[in-house]
């Protein structure tokens, strides 16, 4: 072969299309261990496929965690108004939602592969699947490729595409990472990024399925405010979830690793303390002869409400009218400053993304070819290069793909 592409993901068939255009008649072929292309695609953004954010190019780059500054060129020469085109143009119509997040109009994952197959298909790129590869060497100027078959392929350059160790079931389990220490390349340890939070007080379980919209979160190390933001987030059976705790861990993660954290949601974050206090006033005012239990529903949802009772240690049954200034500032406090313990990341299986990969130092950033090994390049999720939600992870390997498989 001319060109070896080790993934048939997003990095992968990228930089096979990419190198398809530099000459149809190359003979490029892409392996793939999974029996169908973009396994991991399909469950991205629910399925819905977020695959590019349609903001400037600074809020791109800031939104790239680890190793920003490794993108610049790739970005440069395949950004994100280039992957919308590249969409657009080839029959998947697209429109941009909240916070620039770009989605196939159809909502369907399936659309965004069934594109990108369609057009290497056009471009002359095999695929071959259900091949899971065990070995790369490089004997003088040739790259040997072995199968867990047996079966060999020899090429005069390589793209080591193979995702990173998120999500294993679709068939990221670390593989490039193997082949890259084979080199003997370095490899930041890997770790799950874009992942949930444990929780350890019971009643934040019993929560489970709960989810809140526009409240703010704030995340402690000590006295010190670490993290805050406002958003979207989720109660699960096992802590915290959502876009903003998965953004979370992309800041934070290296610290729960070490310690429990502690974090607050407040509840109503566009009143201040007296404003809220105002509304519990008028609150109170009508609901007077009730049950302290049956006068919360204006404030909380269903399922939060028994949660603040038992917090607030207010007795439930007492009338609202029999409420103290005390119990009330309690009540207050809890709105602003609903508290409880993260006590670490969830696994591999639950993360999004993996943090880590090939140190980008041994990697040329314009052409994602290997500084010391001639003809091998790497693209996408095996590189140590992540970003947070919203479509940027993906524009990572749109990005580096397409310069790996120009310049392979």
């Amino acid at each position: 072969m001319n060109l070896i592409i080790v993934g048939a993901g997003a990095a992968g068939m990228m930089a096979a299309y990419s190198a398809s255009l530099q000459n149809k008649f190359d003979n490029i072929t892409i392996l793939e261990k999974n029996e169908k292309a973009g396994k991991k695609i399909y469950i991205t953004g629910k399925g819905r496929c977020n695959y590019t954010n349609f903001s400037d190019r600074e809020t791109i780059l800031s939104s790239i965690i680890s190793n920003s500054k490794f993108m610049y060129s790739s970005f440069s020469a395949f950004n994100n108004y280039d992957v919308f085109d590249f969409f657009e143009s080839n029959g998947v119509p697209s429109k941009i939602e909240r916070g620039n997040r770009v989605f196939p109009v159809s909502d369907k994952a399936s659309d965004i592969i069934r594109c990108l197959t369609k057009v290497l298909s056009e471009n002359k790129v095999k695929i071959v699947y259900n091949t899971n590869i065990v070995s790369i060497k490089k004997e003088e100027d040739l790259f040997y490729i072995k199968d867990d078959n047996g079966k060999k392929y020899i090429s005069e350059s390589v793209i080591i595409a193979t995702g990173g160790a998120s999500y294993p079931s679709t068939g990221s389990s670390g593989d490039g990472y193997d082949f890259a220490r084979a080199f003997g390349l370095e490899v930041k340890e890997p770790e799950p990024s874009l992942v949930p939070f444990n929780a350890k007080e019971d009643y934040v379980k019993e929560l489970q399925g709960l989810s809140l919209k526009n409240i703010t979160a704030y995340i402690y190390d000590g006295e010190k405010m670490i993290y805050e933001e406002f958003g979207e987030m989720l109660f699960t059976h096992f802590g915290v979830s959502g876009p903003i705790i998965l953004k979370a861990s992309s800041y934070i993660g290296n610290i729960l690793k070490k310690k429990s954290l502690k974090m607050f949601i407040d509840f109503k974050p566009a009143l201040d303390d007296k404003a809220l206090d105002r509304r519990l006033l008028k609150d109170f005012e009508e609901a007077k002869n009730k049950a302290f239990k049956n006068s919360l529903g204006g404030l909380l949802p269903t399922k939060m409400i028994p949660v603040i009772i038992q917090l607030s240690k207010i007795n439930p049954d007492k009338k609202v009218n029999e409420i103290t200034k005390e119990e009330r500032l309690i009540l207050l406090k809890l709105l602003k400053h609903f508290p409880f313990t993260l006590t670490g990341l969830r696994g591999m299986n639950e993360a999004i993304i993996t943090r880590g990969g090939v140190l980008v130092s041994q990697i040329n950033p314009k052409t994602m070819e290997c500084k010391n090994i001639k003809g091998l390049f790497f693209a996408g999720e095996v590189l140590d290069v992540d970003a947070l939600t919203g479509g940027y992870n993906l524009q990572v390997a749109w990005s580096s793909g397409y310069a790996a498989g120009k310049n392979a």
